[in-house]
């Protein structure tokens, strides 16, 4: 049975959703399950709740807990990273030093000045627990789930030579919405998705082999209820064609459209039903909120009497080991090395295509160019991503003041010097977790 190792366990509702997961499977259910993180606190609670998902389902697997990464990586089979490198107190510069220049975020752990600058801090890490893997599980594959995703995955695949592919829930949930919207059932509907994370796109979208787009734009235009819930995304759809799978808070901040005047800001990202519309820092509120209370949702969780539900959710990464120990292949979406699979991004940038995992491994589709309308700003934004990775690998501190300076909403709000002089100041406020800029 495989060892599985996660790295950052101490993020315990990923942790408990994936073994529950993972351990659904007859061939994974002896599973070793390797709990490490930096947190012994985090780590204990996350034990607890492995154990009892054990203990309940009645498998046969083991958890182990370890603050030791050599330890922990020490003859795994598979890698499951979900790390954040620098606490709340940290990535809050991030989102609020650009809005004292202009510059409003969202989220803000993807791309644009605020993913980059946590790209800074977390490369090094994560390109060290690949060299780890290296030496002490060489065999092993790396599931990544930390953000910012193309920029971490981007630099592990040009560090190190482990398999390695980053896995996001924007493709599989934008798709079920999209079925949802024109009542098709999930079953009958089959796409293909390609670009970058956050920014890919469904080239096709078909119900019961039909085209569906007409029927996505019918219920955009005529259904009031629709666009509101989605309405930066669905503004892109109207322009471009074709669907975007992360929703409008997030895609709100990656282009030049939505955030730049407080007008748009209240017209486009403050109204909107969906999950996550645009309020300025949401999530960094929602870590603040929970920063108090944390225990006490995790306490009520593991105390509560009732049984658990075992049943199998939608994660990825339970699928792609089972895959990968001969069980069903299964076709995800991934992110890979663009060794040509997307003609018109660079090449070697990290892109989210379609990849079978089998008995064989990953073997990621071609699927030729996107649509020029699309490929524009998602090749640009791969671009800069490539920028940052290059800085935070060598230090550069220039190159980090070049890639944002080409970022789009960055550059819609704000002169050359005025980047410069905010760059310069998120620098002083990330000084003491950039030790490779000194």
């Amino acid at each position: 049975m495989p060892k599985l190792t996660f790295i950052g366990a101490g993020s315990f509702g990923f942790t408990r959703n994936l073994v529950r997961d993972v351990l659904t499977f007859e061939r994974l259910a002896g599973s070793t399950i390797c709990l490490m993180d930096i947190n012994p606190e985090r780590l204990e609670f996350s034990r607890r709740a492995v154990q009892r998902i054990i203990d309940e389902g009645g498998y046969s697997a083991k958890v182990q807990t370890t603050q030791d990464r050599v330890e922990a990586l020490t003859g795994a089979d598979y890698v499951l990273v979900t790390i954040l490198v620098g606490a709340t107190d940290v990535w809050r510069h991030d989102i609020e030093v650009p809005k004292k220049y202009g510059v409003d975020i969202n989220v803000g752990d993807t791309r644009g000045v605020s993913g980059i600058f946590r790209a800074l801090r977390t490369i090094p890490v994560l390109v060290s627990i690949a060299k780890d893997m290296e030496r002490y599980c060489p065999g092993a594959t790396m599931l990544n789930y930390t953000n910012p995703m193309a920029m971490l995955c981007r630099a592990i695949m040009r560090e190190t030579s482990i398999p390695v592919t980053g896995l996001c829930h924007s493709v599989q949930g934008t798709s079920e919405m999209l079925a949802e919207w024109i009542g098709a059932p999930y079953e009958e509907i089959e796409f293909t998705c390609a670009g970058i994370n956050h920014m890919a796109w469904y080239l096709t979208f078909k119900w019961n082999g039909e085209d569906a787009y007409p029927l996505i734009r019918k219920a955009i235009l005529e259904r009031p209820e629709i666009y509101n819930e989605e309405q930066v995304r669905n503004e892109m759809f109207l322009a471009f064609d074709h669907y975007v799978t992360e929703s409008s808070g997030h895609n709100s901040e990656y282009n030049w459209w939505f955030r730049k005047r407080p007008d748009l800001l209240e017209k486009y990202c403050t109204h909107g039903t969906g999950w996550n519309p645009g309020e300025y820092a949401y999530i960094l509120k929602e870590y603040q909120r929970r920063e108090s209370d944390w225990q006490d949702d995790i306490k009520a969780w593991l105390d509560n009497p009732e049984p658990l539900k075992l049943q199998r959710g939608h994660e990825y990464a339970a699928y792609i080991i089972n895959a990968l120990e001969g069980g069903e292949p299964f076709l995800f979406n991934g992110n890979v090395a663009n060794k040509g699979y997307v003609s018109n991004l660079p090449p070697d940038a990290c892109v989210e295509i379609p990849v079978w995992a089998s008995q064989h491994g990953l073997q990621p589709l071609r699927v030729g160019a996107l649509p020029p309308q699309c490929a524009v700003l998602t090749s640009l934004s791969s671009q800069i991503e490539e920028m940052a990775v290059e800085a935070a690998l060598t230090g550069n501190r220039r190159l980090v003041y070049q890639a944002i300076a080409n970022d789009p909403l960055t550059a819609a709000v704000l002169s050359l010097a005025e980047i410069q002089q905010m760059v310069d100041e998120l620098f002083e406020h990330n000084r003491d977790y950039l030790p490779q800029f000194a």
